[in-house]
């Protein structure tokens, strides 16, 4: 009769708590990358339905088009994300771009120091931000009024006119490249894989991400939430501010009026489409990436098949809330397997 034990120097297979163990480990890994994918697939679907109904679309010059009018949506929509994962809303970026940006053309203009305009529209933005946590009020309302206060103080600053610079020092950040790739693409590249290293392999990520998930067990934890919401409204007002440059670096000009209007739906919509929580705790800023794109393909796409501003809205709407709902839907599908 054969022995069923195992063999002097032979291992004993794994035992079953271990492989339970490991099968859990393989399910959360294989759900944390369809969480991180996302939208990825709509994005891929789309693409490819563009570049179905446009030979043009996906020509070098087309795609390098697209890029550039996704980078300074991605520059908001990454502060926006570090926001909306502690449970808060900015609604006031689109303003205070147009306020930085008029900052940063101001300071443009002056003799010898054109370089001060690029200063100058950071701190237009950090301080509204700084000054947003530091009210220690609701979110909603109080970016709901510096909504519409800093639109009132980017036009007292050009005395509602455009400022223009013909001659602006920074000017190859909007439209200058390095070996092909625009800056414009560069610098939204740098701020998602900075936004990703903070929010993913730091502690201060840890802990936005459980302001966001309970803020009050985070605060019996040790944490300063006050401290990390005014964190996390100083870098979105900080990105605005920087969107500010790329934008006025691109248009060699600044208007307090037009400049910025409805960013801040754009970069809400993109982190919303990436399947960041609107109530804090879930997302990541891969996802808001795709959906920057996702907003900038269809935007692209719409115009190339000559579709009337109108429809553009109607369409961009029910793509983005039907992308959201399937997203929903796949997710809790992927939940329970």
């Amino acid at each position: 009769m054969k022995s069923i034990l195992p063999r002097h120097g032979v291992a004993a297979s794994p035992t079953e708590p271990a492989r339970s163990a490991a099968i859990d480990g393989h399910r959360a890994r294989v759900k944390s990358l369809i969480r991180t994918a996302g939208m990825l697939p709509v994005l891929v679907l789309l693409c490819i339905g563009f570049g179905f109904l446009n030979d043009g679309f996906f020509t070098l010059e087309n795609l390098s088009i697209v890029t550039q009018q996704a980078s300074i949506n991605i520059v908001l929509a990454a502060g926006m994300t570090f926001v909306i994962l502690t449970g808060g809303i900015d609604l006031s970026v689109g303003s205070v771009l147009a306020a930085a940006a008029m900052a940063a053309m101001i300071g443009s203009n002056i003799v010898g120091w054109g370089w001060l305009g690029v200063p100058m529209a950071l701190a237009v933005g950090l301080i509204n931000g700084a000054l947003i946590a530091l009210l220690r009020l609701p979110p909603f309302i109080v970016t709901l009024g510096s909504l519409t206060a800093v639109r009132g103080i980017a036009r007292l600053m050009g005395h509602d006119t455009t400022i223009f610079n013909p001659q602006l020092s920074f000017a190859f950040i909007g439209n200058g490249t390095v070996l092909g790739v625009p800056w414009l693409v560069i610098i939204a590249l740098v701020v998602v894989a900075a936004s990703w290293f903070v929010l993913r392999r730091t502690v201060l990520g840890l802990r936005i991400y459980s302001v966001g998930g309970n803020p009050e067990a985070a605060r019996l934890s040790g944490i300063k939430v006050w401290g990390i919401e005014m964190f996390v409204y100083a870098v979105s007002g900080l990105l605005a501010g920087l969107g500010a440059v790329m934008s006025a670096a691109r248009l060699y000009a600044a208007n307090g009026l037009q400049l910025g209007q409805s960013y801040e739906l754009d970069a809400i919509a993109a982190v919303i489409l990436g399947g960041t929580s609107f109530v804090g705790g879930v997302g990541s800023i891969i996802g808001t990436l795709i959906g920057a794109l996702i907003i900038a393909v269809l935007t692209n796409g719409l115009v190339l098949l000559g579709v009337s501003d109108i429809w553009q809205y109607i369409i961009k709407g029910l793509v983005i809330v039907g992308a959201v709902a399937l997203d929903r839907y796949r997710q809790r599908g992927s939940a329970r397997t």
